[in-house]
């Protein structure tokens, strides 16, 4: 993938963008549809789960579908856990190349999300770092695989896909 890390230093900024603005529909189309945002929980102080599907995650979603349904819920305003929509400023740095195969550009980086509650006027930052597996498709990259690692998993209230 030619200028491919560019590109992708420019995706992930674009991803966190639209989080911050809530433009839901911009940020689904950033994914492919077989794609997998996860979030696997911590083992030890130095291991997280492996296996989504037989390990504890704080999120899993198999497909992009999952994604879809997560954002009607928060767009219905029957999320009580997204009610009222905390305000969010993702910041994205340190992406790196971490290979390529079989046409999927993998590239990780370090994040930070600051997150406020509105309704409680408390503010919390959740950081840590992201494993993105990125796809050319229509010229355009998209987003296949999302692995998020969260270092500071002492959750204060709620944790939610806007949130990393």
């Amino acid at each position: 993938m030619s200028n491919g890390l560019a590109e992708a230093t420019a995706l992930l900024a674009l991803e966190g963008m639209l989080l911050d603005e809530q433009d839901w529909d911009a940020w689904l189309a950033l994914y492919e549809e077989d794609a997998e945002f996860w979030m696997p929980a911590w083992k030890s102080e130095s291991q997280t789960t492996g296996d989504p599907q037989r390990e504890l995650s704080l999120i899993y979603y198999a497909g992009r579908a999952g994604l879809e349904d997560r954002v009607q819920r928060i767009r219905s305003g029957k999320s009580v856990a997204s009610t009222p929509l905390r305000r969010t400023a993702h910041m994205v740095g340190n992406v790196m190349p971490a290979g390529e195969e079989g046409g999927v550009l993998s590239v990780k980086s370090s994040f930070n999300v600051h997150v406020y509650d509105t309704r409680t006027k408390t503010q919390h930052v959740f950081f840590g770092r992201t494993t993105h597996g990125l796809v050319r498709r229509d010229g355009a990259l998209r987003i296949r695989r999302k692995k998020v690692v969260l270092a500071n998993d002492c959750i204060p209230t709620m944790l939610d896909i806007y949130c990393v």
